[in-house]
């Protein structure tokens, strides 16, 4: 499930003790720890944990007083969170803040997460005052450098002499939606003519895709009031637009038909199917490419068997076009996913590849596409020598990114046959690595707050402190977090190490001998529903997602209920929160599930995640490759979510010692299709 918001309280202990149920299964490999292998250290709240809490619920409503008066109190009673009630203060009336008052707060809490955060919020106050002397002055001690806004005025303030341009274009063209930084950018750029309105329509181009409506209008209002109204007529009724004002020159008009065409396509895939054939050869070659392109992305999204002609035809034109034509990374992307499913199933790897070539560098160094890169290139390898050459080259890149902790990876290692073990467990930290943790004041305000639910805080408090540690570092720091059984903070750390990898923090095995019995009562594979969990809530009991889905297995109100009266279980919504009852409906919806999709782990995970309707839709078609068949997954959650819970799965059969389940191509099944007989109506868990 997407998460939008968790709440998190103390995590109950885990239960350790063996269960005749589980009797059978085989013991932990020599990697994994039992959960009492974590010594278990409570993670105590705060000081007056209520003023902390109260003074953030003050600066929510931006209570002033409330926050002045709190903020004294916490510097009488030296609290250890003082530098947020502080920040909290100072950061609710920063409109009216001098720099003075900004200088003496960064000095109090000198190399902290508060002043970062509040030199952040600064520089946005400071650009929207058009404060350049100030603002290149903060810029240089700003160590998160992850603002998008922030770029942006950045280059307002203190533009490069050279590619002023170049770098303008692409700080605005990833902008993901409006924001006065970048909008302030491009009109200052326009206005003297650095930006052209080729520029502009482009911006249009990526925004109408996204369907981002206020960036729409925010972009528009560069153009003439006519345009912006012709905007607003066609993001509204583009059926309408096309009727009576569709043109295709002059260019402006053009574009404006490309918008209209692209918005109806998004709207109402086969209404648009006359409109675009009658238009796409009447548009100069780069707008008809783009709207073939947008076309194909449409298509693609609804997994329909043209898409991949459309998309053909696209590169065609952009081949005609005077200029290059920048389409969206995700329409790319759409493009190679489109040529792995054409022609019912076999491909077309040499559009694969293309469209792998038309990629920016770093989503082709990405071992999603490294993989289909070499799957493409063994398919048009031609017979005699020159083929075998290829076939090697394919073989050695499948072989460099063979791993077994990642999808792409164990499926290279599949194909290979590759049976490759997980890595050694590190060495046991030292006291000292140990106590290096405990004077890290991020790490122990992050620790306070997380402890009375101010997750967000914790969270940013808790990566900040990351910063540029060391893999011994971060395993200590990991260690911290999975003792206090804050696995979410223990996985997540982990994770981060690059030569010392420890699973037993990366893939914890908490509730154990409960979560083990409910799934041998379910008749599921128990790594498997590890897999599941871990990806679920990251094994946090109090997790609860914006829609209302809560617990371990995230299991929605409505769901826990059908599921309950299907298993003849006693069930309130108050229970919703009890490890068993979570797990017994959990991984009782999951077997239902997994059992009307033929016992697909696949597919039975795509249902968990988006609700049984969808997949059923998405097996329908030609028979697919199980692994082309997850790339096309359209929603880009339930994609990485799908193989994310696999590859977690695979690992935990490892390091549980179990002899089957331990190939992802076993869990991933061969090939994906219509269903033979129809099935059982089962409703969505929450989306």
């Amino acid at each position: 499930m997407k998460f939008a918001r968790i709440t998190v309280t103390a995590l109950a202990s885990a239960t350790v003790t063996a269960l005749a149920a589980v009797a059978t299964l085989a013991p932990l490999a020599a990697h994994a720890q039992s959960p009492s292998s974590f010594t278990v250290v409570p993670n105590p709240p705060p000081p007056l944990p209520d003023l902390v809490t109260d003074a953030r619920e003050a600066w929510r409503v931006r209570d002033r007083a409330k926050l002045s008066a709190m903020r004294q109190a916490a510097f009488d009673q030296q609290h250890p969170l003082a530098p947020w009630f502080d920040y909290w203060n100072l950061n609710a009336r920063l409109s009216e803040a001098q720099q003075a008052e900004i200088n003496a707060f960064y000095a109090r809490w000198p190399g902290s997460y508060v002043e970062d955060r509040l030199r952040n919020d600064w520089l946005l106050e400071l650009g929207h005052r058009r404060d350049w002397a100030n603002f290149r002055r903060d810029l240089a001690g700003y160590k998160m450098q992850d603002d998008r806004e922030v770029v942006c005025y950045t280059l307002l303030a203190d533009p490069p002499k050279r590619e002023l341009r170049d770098s303008a274009r692409a700080a605005w063209f990833a902008q993901r939606d409006a924001d006065e930084g970048c909008n302030m950018l491009a009109a200052t750029l326009h206005e003297n003519g650095v930006f052209k309105d080729a520029d502009v329509w482009r911006k249009l181009r990526l925004v109408v895709e996204t369907n981002k409506p206020r960036a729409v209008k925010q972009t528009s209002a560069l153009l003439s009031k006519a345009d912006q109204d012709a905007i607003a007529e066609l993001m509204d009724k583009p059926d309408r637009y096309l009727k009576r004002k569709a043109a295709a020159s002059p260019r402006a008009k053009a574009e404006l038909t490309l918008l209209a065409l692209m918005r109806l396509a998004a709207t109402d895939y086969d209404k648009a199917d006359d409109d675009v054939k009658r238009w796409a050869p009447k548009l100069p070659n780069d707008l008809s490419a783009w709207l073939w392109a947008q076309y194909g992305r449409q298509a693609a999204l609804r997994l329909k068997d043209e898409a991949s002609d459309h998309f053909a035809r696209a590169i065609q034109l952009q081949a005609k076009a005077r200029e290059p034509i920048e389409w969206s990374d995700d329409t790319v992307t759409w493009i190679a996913r489109a040529a792995l499913r054409a022609d019912n199933g076999a491909g077309r790897p040499a559009q694969l590849a293309a469209a792998i070539e038309l990629m920016k560098p770093s989503d082709q160094k990405d071992i999603v596409w490294q993989y289909w890169r070499a799957k493409a290139q063994q398919q048009l390898a031609e017979k005699g020598p020159a083929g075998d050459a290829q076939r090697r080259e394919a073989q050695e890149s499948l072989r460099a990114i063979a791993s077994p902790l990642s999808f792409y990876g164990k499926l290279a290692a599949d194909e290979l046959k590759l049976r490759l073990p997980l890595p050694p467990t590190p060495a046991e930290l030292s006291a000292q690595e140990r106590a290096a943790v405990q004077q890290q004041a991020g790490i122990q305000r992050a620790l306070q707050l997380l402890a009375v639910g101010l997750r967000g805080e914790g969270q940013r408090e808790w990566n900040f402190s990351l910063r540029g540690l060391s893999d011994r570092e971060l395993l200590a720091v990991a260690q911290t977090a999975c003792e206090r059984e804050l696995w979410e903070r223990c996985i997540q750390t982990s994770e981060r190490t690059r030569g010392e990898i420890d699973l037993a923090q990366r893939f914890p095995m908490p509730y154990r001998a409960d979560v083990l019995r409910q799934a041998t009562a379910a008749g599921l594979d128990p790594a498997y529903v590890y897999g599941l969990i871990r990806q679920e809530s990251r094994f946090m009991m109090d997790a609860r997602s914006h829609v209302g889905a809560g617990g371990l297995m995230q299991v929605m109100p409505a769901t826990a209920k059908w599921t309950a009266k299907k298993l003849g279980v006693d069930f309130r919504p108050d229970m919703l929160h009890d490890r068993d009852t979570n797990l017994r409906l959990g991984t009782g919806y999951l077997k239902l599930v997994m059992d009307s999709f033929d016992g697909s782990q696949a597919m039975a995970a795509a249902a968990y995640n988006a609700g049984p309707g969808r997949p059923r839709r998405w097996r329908e078609g030609p028979q697919l490759d199980a692994a082309i068949w997850t790339e096309n997954i359209p929603i880009w959650e339930t994609r990485d979510y799908v193989r994310k819970v696999l590859s977690n799965a695979t690992i935990y059969a490892q390091l549980m010692g179990r002899e089957g389940g331990t190939l992802l191509r076993d869990r991933l099944g061969r090939v994906i299709g219509p269903a033979a007989a129809s099935q059982p109506d089962i409703p969505a868990n929450g989306n």
